[in-house]
């Protein structure tokens, strides 16, 4: 093995928000899988996401006990997407792991990634062979979700892949170019692209604690990644409007052709105001549909930061120097910025 294989980093990002109860489960489990992995030093960069619980207390503990881990405080609640990024931002080593503090997503699948990595994988995805961990109406609504996103856009999400995965230097460096603010991490991970390799595994219940994650969020997640990556709600109104006119013209002529010819009259003021309530409607939710987007762009137009950093939190950071051809991992001493 090559002085630049042994010195190369792995970094686990992990988001946190309101888990004080599993925290300890998590670094007990975690721990001692990635210091079983051979020659691959590694980090835990913890993102904590405006937590109102005593998460950061410990999260900044763990860290007085192990300089491996460093912690990312963010000034408030900016989602589970802004934290991850934040993270992916933050992380330092040549291969980047995201995973949940929740341990459905089994560590223990961590060193395979990493054998895939080793052997040329830019990009290892790891799949849930199935989701009996979820409730009826979750695994339903996501099946649905897969495949309309699939069919509405040009980027194909792998189905069933959550924010589990591994990633090589070069695709965190891909991700880091992308500016936009609105994030649907899932579907950025998917547009850089990059050799892939998929790895199913079986999602466990969730260690402690509840999701953060309730039907009305996980229903804006699903309008947001379409939207990112789809302009076709937009077009369809087009079609819809054309479809519409024809529609109307031609039961006009209808009408007209009908009136001239046999002389018919045409009562029925219910059946208009009907017909001008329903298009009414419809004009109501193009509307919508359009705002969606228009608010997309205003957001953009702000420039506003993806996240703020309040306070990071580290007895020492792993430093990459190079020496020679090959590059060497040190652990040097540092304050808390």
């Amino acid at each position: 093995m090559s002085n630049y294989a042994e010195s190369r980093l792995l970094s686990l990002v992990v988001p946190f928000y309101n888990e004080s109860e599993g925290l300890e489960a998590f670094f007990a489990r975690v721990v001692p899988i990635l210091e079983a992995i051979p020659r691959l030093p590694f980090e835990i960069v913890c993102v904590n996401d405006g937590s109102t619980d005593d998460t950061l207390a410990r999260l900044v503990e763990v860290s007085r006990r192990d300089a491996r881990v460093r912690v990312i405080d963010l000034t408030r609640n900016f989602g589970k997407e802004a934290a991850l990024t934040a993270g992916i931002d933050e992380a330092m080593g040549d291969a980047v792991v995201p995973i949940d503090a929740d341990l459905q997503d089994p560590p223990e699948l961590i060193p395979t990634l990493v054998g895939h990595w080793r052997q040329g994988a830019e990009v290892v995805l790891a799949q849930r062979a199935s989701r009996t961990t979820d409730s009826f109406l979750k695994r339903v609504t996501a099946a649905a979700y897969y495949r309309v996103h699939n069919k509405l856009s040009d980027l194909k999400i792998p189905e069933n892949v959550g924010d589990f995965r591994l990633m090589d230097r070069a695709v965190v460096n891909a991700l880091k170019q992308l500016p936009e603010r609105h994030r649907f991490m899932k579907g950025l991970f998917a547009w850089v692209g990059f050799s892939t390799v998929i790895v199913r595994y079986e999602r466990a219940p969730r260690s402690a604690g509840k999701s953060k994650f309730s039907g009305w969020r996980l229903w804006n997640l699903a309008l947001e990644g379409i939207t990112s990556f789809s302009s076709l709600p937009l077009r369809s109104w087009t079609y819809l409007g054309t479809f519409i006119a024809m529609l109307a013209f031609c039961y006009g002529m209808f009408i007209f052709g009908r009136t001239m010819i046999l002389g018919v009259d045409v009562p029925g003021y219910a059946s208009v105001l009907s017909l001008l309530l329903f298009f009414g409607g419809l004009q109501l939710v193009g509307l919508g549909v359009v705002g969606e987007y228009i608010g997309r762009i205003y957001d953009e137009a702000k420039g506003r930061p993806i996240y703020l950093v309040k306070r990071r939190y580290q007895e020492r950071r792993p430093q990459v120097r190079a020496t020679g051809n090959a590059r060497v991992i040190s652990l040097v001493a540092g304050k808390r910025s």
